[in-house]
């Protein structure tokens, strides 16, 4: 297939794909709103106090539409959607985008740092469990791989805290620095922006700050990794071609590195793509309990004082992001294996 007609082709998958997550997006605005507004409680009277009096808690609910209907108050949502507006946060009284805003970085940052630490370590431990099986480091793998999926990261990520900081005194537990003060952000990415500083002391600051928070919620797809990987290994180790470049006298660390890995890694993939969605809006648990002030732990906060806008918000970008990444991972899968084909 020329390169002119392949790009055409995954242009069009892609239009098609976005085409289709138009009606997603609205059926999970749909659904979130309902699930919301259907949770026991009242925000305008969590928002008045509880001693607050009955006038105050009225005056609340008229100042948000809460007293509407709510066939109407998801008509104007819906009508202010529509313009990129996701809404006033209730605890705030900030734009609900705002607030995203500023909290998505640190999210992205940790999010990228966890897979960062499940490919690093869990590839090479996936190729060397299956060219080794059943040696140290393939039951290591397995060890990994089930106590990865088994272990709660929050259990995870409070037991480091004991270990690593109550403990030990190694690595801090909470938040992206110790530093007080600091220059103003510049993009929001604590780790970049003390690099554009110049600042090598504050960056290795955020960098240490990272390891708990980022290894606790890799944990998961680091086992993922590794069992997938030494799966795909394992399997593409057996097929014809694989012989054949032994049998021409490849050495051993080609054909399972360049060879092998390469046609191991479209599953690899998938795992990737499908744990970057779920590590951006999953984080809740981790992000409060280090006090990382992201996506997660604004969820978190907005959910225990019924900040309706804000939950919705929250949802509507991480189907955004799992969508956005879901096109990104067929592209890679066209990149890795020409033979794969949109239709």
């Amino acid at each position: 297939m020329a390169s002119g007609t392949a790009e055409a082709v995954v242009g069009r998958h892609v239009a098609r794909r976005a085409a289709l997550a138009v009606p997603l997006v609205l059926a999970v605005a749909v659904l979130t709103f309902l699930l919301t507004h259907l949770v026991p409680g009242d925000a305008a009277r969590v928002l008045a106090g509880l001693n607050a009096s009955e006038d105050a808690v009225a005056r609340i609910r008229e100042q948000y539409g809460l007293n509407r209907p709510l066939p109407v108050q998801f008509g104007l949502y819906l009508e202010r959607l529509a313009r990129g507006d996701l809404g006033d946060s209730l605890t705030n009284q900030r734009p609900v985008l705002s607030n995203l805003l500023d909290a998505l970085p640190a999210t992205i940052e940790l999010t990228v740092a966890s897979l960062v630490i499940a490919l690093v370590v869990g590839v090479p431990l996936g190729v060397l469990a299956a060219t080794r099986p059943g040696g140290p480091v393939d039951h290591l793998g397995r060890l990994l791989s089930l106590g990865g999926v088994a272990v709660p990261v929050f259990w995870a990520g409070i037991l480091f805290v004991v270990v690593f900081y109550a403990h030990l005194g190694w690595l801090p537990s909470e938040g992206q620095t110790s530093l007080s003060g600091g220059g103003a952000p510049i993009t929001g990415f604590a780790s970049l922006d003390a690099l554009l500083r110049g600042d090598v002391y504050e960056f290795l600051d955020v960098l240490w700050h990272l390891v708990l928070p980022s290894v606790t919620l890799a944990l998961p797809t680091l086992a993922r990794v590794t069992r997938t990987t030494r799966a795909s290994i394992l399997e593409a180790l057996s097929e014809p071609y694989i012989a054949t470049a032994r049998a021409k006298g490849v050495p051993e660390f080609r054909v399972v590195y360049v060879h092998a890995l390469r046609n191991a890694l479209l599953p690899v993939v998938t795992i990737t793509g499908l744990a970057f969605g779920y590590l951006l809006g999953g984080s809740v648990l981790v992000e409060k309990i280090f006090k990382w002030p992201g996506v997660g732990r604004y969820a978190y906060e907005s959910i225990t004082v019924l900040d309706y806008n804000s939950v919705m918000g929250v949802t509507l970008v991480a189907t955004v992001a799992f969508i956005l990444v879901n096109l990104l991972v067929d592209v890679l899968y066209a990149a890795l294996d020409p033979k794969i084909r949109f239709s």
